[in-house]
């Protein structure tokens, strides 16, 4: 028998993302359910060939539900992931609101899948932040072969990381840079975004690091090693889809570039494309639509002992987030953690 599949903010950019994985990757689902706000009643969504009316999240039943994908944001899973997880259906989210719980196991699948087990407490599991999915899932392989002792990293993200209004707005105004519009500010960014990048993402935090910069570090330290000292500076850039990173790595242990080339081909998720020539790169453009962390650019940091930077590129709306909560649901189906409600 298959499983029963609800998407909480199936219209929003992540949610629609989340449809689309599911049907390309036929993930076993009998029937797959669309919900959202109240303000989003009645509008359709694609899921494969098929269209599916968006129902109201407030309205909906979840016991005889046995997987929710959230992406509604914090505050509605603050609000609802709980409730959702007592009544029998695991909660994937996508948002922050869970994932520094102790109880709430934080998954990348290539990086921690068995960590996966401890979502029986509370019925919940945790997405990692776009920026960070893509980080540890280049430095777990590393990470085993070398011991890493220090990561700084600069993040290059793509404005779909803050919504479907954010692209809209890196949209109009850049439109109205060539048509001589006005240019309209105080959207969801703090300066202006069209032909510009904002080292902000987040809020401001006491020490002067931005929230997204701290849960870079957190998450890391949650999902792969306490022991790994990590610093990162968080800027948004006018790219619709596709988060890049320049990342510089400090190792216990000596590790070549053609090492480190050779482990990460050999690596789950990840593709390297790393030619010393022109274009023998990865960007965001081409990165987008895709699945795997691509990684480029690979070469010794002479300025410090066992040192190697990176260029790395991913889809923040797949693999930063949809694609993620779905591989996680394939684990929880393919090792048995979870029996389908209509089977029991």
């Amino acid at each position: 028998m298959g499983y029963k599949v609800a998407v909480v903010g199936a219209t929003g950019n992540v949610g629609r993302e989340m449809l689309d994985i599911l049907a390309e990757r036929a993930f076993p689902a009998d029937e797959v359910v669309a919900l959202a706000s109240r303000r989003s009643q009645g509008q359709e969504v694609s899921f494969g060939d098929k269209t599916l009316k968006v129902k109201t999240l407030d309205a909906y039943d979840f016991s005889d539900t046995d997987i929710c994908l959230m992406s509604a944001g914090g505050e509605a899973s603050k609000e609802w992931s709980p409730r959702i997880g007592q009544q029998g259906c695991v909660v994937i989210d996508n948002s922050s609101a869970f994932r520094y719980d102790a109880d709430v196991p934080l998954i990348v699948p290539e990086v921690n899948a068995d960590a996966i087990a401890g979502f029986t407490k509370r019925n919940i599991i945790a997405n990692p932040n776009c920026s960070t999915a893509q980080l540890v899932v280049a430095l777990k392989p590393l990470h085993e072969a070398a011991t890493i002792k220090r990561v700084v990293v600069s993040t290059y993200q793509s404005v779909s990381g803050a919504g479907k209004e954010a692209m809209d707005e890196l949209f109009n105004q850049t439109r109205a840079v060539f048509t001589a519009g006005e240019i309209k500010q105080g959207g969801k960014f703090t300066k202006r975004i069209a032909f510009n990048v904002i080292p902000h993402i987040d809020v401001f935090m006491e020490d002067g690091y931005t929230k997204e910069e701290w849960k870079m570090v957190a998450e890391t330290k949650k999902m792969l090693d306490p022991k790994i000292k990590l610093t990162a500076t968080a800027v948004r850039v006018p790219v619709f889809i596709g988060h890049a990173e320049a990342v510089n790595v400090e190792f216990e242990r000596p590790l070549s570039p053609e090492q480190a080339t050779e482990i990460l081909r050999a690596a789950p998720g990840i593709l390297v494309i790393d030619k010393r020539e022109n274009g023998g790169y990865m960007t965001p453009h081409e990165a987008a639509g895709e699945d795997a962390t691509y990684i480029s650019r690979i070469r010794e940091d002479a300025t410090i002992e066992n040192g190697l930077n990176f260029w790395c590129v991913s889809d923040n709306l797949r693999k930063g987030a949809a694609l993620n909560a779905v591989q996680i649901a394939e684990v929880l189906v393919n090792r048995r953690l979870l029996k389908s409600k209509t089977a029991a």
